[in-house]
């Protein structure tokens, strides 16, 4: 009797963290990947630009990877792209916007792809896999579910999607399709967890154009909108707007221009003529009539509104009477940046809209409701959350087993998990490599675990340098030890403290004399061991110590 054929899904970024998002679909020797994203890194990662996922499980099956499907054009689900497509060369599929927005990170990067632009309700074949690419409503135009076809049944993706009656765009969630594979039946579906602790139903994009009409009838000068800048909905209402009430729209901040720019050209962003200035115009127009769009949202630290905020902008300088509308949430993490930003605009003056009583944001992914909406359509034999943290993901799956799937056929799982299916029955069928890649400046991956710590402990508590000069034949010292600190004490006012440390650093020196060590590093762990115990009792902190030895 044949082996039933089977089918594996196994996580590559996504799951127990928001952001990096990559799945990959494996049937037999051909593997397909869904998204290729970045996450931001967490506070504890000094240094470090961005985090992509380990790839090393599809370096390692380079041969079988046929294709990269793409949801949509947000950051952790495009980001990682640059960096994997320097190692993979496979064909990328996704919607006009998305391939659109990527194709000006590979040009930065310097990197050539193949790109093939689907529409939503296309069907393409690659390899084995029939992949059906279909319309969902989200913060982003072009977003779609991703319906995989394979020999065992059919998975469905849903990428990140809200159920939005009323899109900006008009472009609603195609629930015929959905409903038809409902009605067909779905093997897997896997759905996006972002929102599930939020009850009833995520409200409508369009609610903000109203809050947008409202600030602006209110302002007496300018107005500053702080969003996303791949929000091109947002965008959108935001220009409709200013129009509405006259006033010209100046866009500032290097990744907004980019999308700006890039959307009104593929078609997906409708700016009336003369609404659009340069910033270089701003100040020849009166404060009423002007309105900015500017990145900074989150507080990063670069960003325009943040170099606005601490009056290092050199074009945009906040003045009482500005209204400045920050039209985001938080990412988990961003709290503090994003709390410190306001009180510095409110400080120069400016009147700050920022509540989320104040419908100046809404959610781009599904409440419980929606998400109830999804499986219900759905009807999936297997359930398997994605795209949150882990209580999210446990969350998801206890909303699941309440919509009536046996828990025995919801998978909450980790990156790395395999997760094996027949047409029958499914299971946790082994782990696959994966984790996390840290980008610092060029570097990719070459900042790891080690570095980290070294980096935390220098921030925490400082360096101290022991240069020592030595007789290469008799291995006496000939000066020194110098103690050069930096971030652990200021010498000047810790003379006493040096000067004990330095007889301890000789004492060492002499007991490894005493002991015939002569081996360098030996030596150095010596005075790192004895300096270290000494400055930890009398100052309970614990510095780096990098002993130098200068043979003469």
């Amino acid at each position: 009797m044949a082996r039933e054929p089977k089918l594996s899904l196994i996580s590559l970024g996504g799951l127990g963290e928001i952001g990096k998002n990559m799945m990959a679909v494996r049937f037999g020797e051909n593997i397909l990947v869904i998204d290729s994203g970045l996450m931001f890194p967490e506070e504890d990662m000094l240094g470090i630009d961005i985090v992509i996922p380990d790839i090393t499980f599809l370096l390692e099956n380079k041969s079988q990877v046929c294709g990269i499907c793409l949801t949509h054009g947000h950051e952790d689900h495009i980001g990682a792209l640059p960096y994997v497509l320097k190692q993979l060369n496979v064909p990328i599929y996704g919607t006009k916007l998305t391939l659109g927005l990527l194709q000006g990170k590979l040009k930065e990067h310097g990197v050539d792809a193949v790109l093939k632009t689907v529409r939503p309700r296309d069907t393409v074949n690659i390899g084995p896999f029939k992949v059906e690419f279909i319309r969902v409503s989200h913060s982003i135009p072009d977003a779609v579910a991703i319906a995989v076809h394979t020999p065992v049944g059919v998975v469905l993706h849903t990428g990140d999607f809200k159920i939005d009656q009323t899109p900006v765009d008009g472009q609603i969630t195609d629930f015929h399709r959905l409903a038809h594979y409902g009605e067909r039946g779905v093997l897997v579906l896997l759905s996006d967890s972002t929102n599930v602790e939020r009850p009833g139903y995520t409200m409508s994009e369009s609610c903000v154009g109203q809050t947008f009409d409202d600030a602006f009838r209110e302002a007496r000068e300018r107005i500053i909108i702080a969003t996303f800048a791949s929000n091109v909905h947002r965008l959108q209402q935001a220009i409709y707007s200013a129009r509405r009430f006259n006033r010209k729209v100046a866009v500032v901040g290097r990744s907004m221009v980019n999308v700006v720019g890039i959307a009104r050209e593929l078609g997906y962003l409708d700016a009336p003529d003369g609404v659009l200035i340069e910033l270089d115009e701003l100040n020849r127009l009166p404060k009423h009539q002007v309105a900015l769009l500017t990145t900074g949202s989150q507080g990063e630290p670069m960003s325009a509104l943040t170099r606005m905020a601490m009056g290092e902008h050199r074009q945009v300088e906040i003045v009482p009477g500005d209204t400045i509308l920050i039209s985001a949430t938080p990412i988990p993490g961003n709290e503090k940046l994003v709390a410190r930003i306001i009180d510095q605009l409110v400080k120069h003056g400016a009147r700050v809209i920022y509540e989320k009583i104040s419908g100046i944001h809404v959610s781009g992914h599904p409440s419980q409701e929606d998400l109830k909406l999804m499986i219900n359509l759905v009807r999936p034999k297997f359930f398997i959350p994605v795209h949150g943290e882990y209580r999210m993901l446990k969350k998801h799956a206890d909303l699941a087993r309440e919509m009536g799937i046996p828990a025995e056929r919801i998978f909450v799982a980790e990156n790395g998990t395999v997760l094996e299916f027949d047409r029958r029955s499914g299971r946790i069928a082994g782990r696959a490599t994966a984790g996390r890649v840290l980008v610092d400046g060029l570097g990719v991956g070459d900042v790891g675990n080690v570095v980290l710590r070294d980096r935390r402990q220098l921030s925490q508590d400082g360096i101290l340098i022991v240069v020592i000069t030595v007789n290469r034949e008799s291995g006496t010292m000939m000066a020194g030890p110098d103690i050069v600190s930096r971030g652990f004490v200021y010498v000047r006012e810790s003379e006493k403290l040096m000067e004990e440390a330095r007889m301890k650093v000789k004492d060492a020196l002499e007991r490894c004399n005493n002991r015939g060590l002569s081996e360098w590093p030996a030596i150095k762990s010596q005075v790192r061991d004895v300096l270290g115990k000494f400055l930890y009792e009398k100052t309970r902190r614990r510095p780096m110590i990098l002993p130098i030895i200068m043979e003469v």
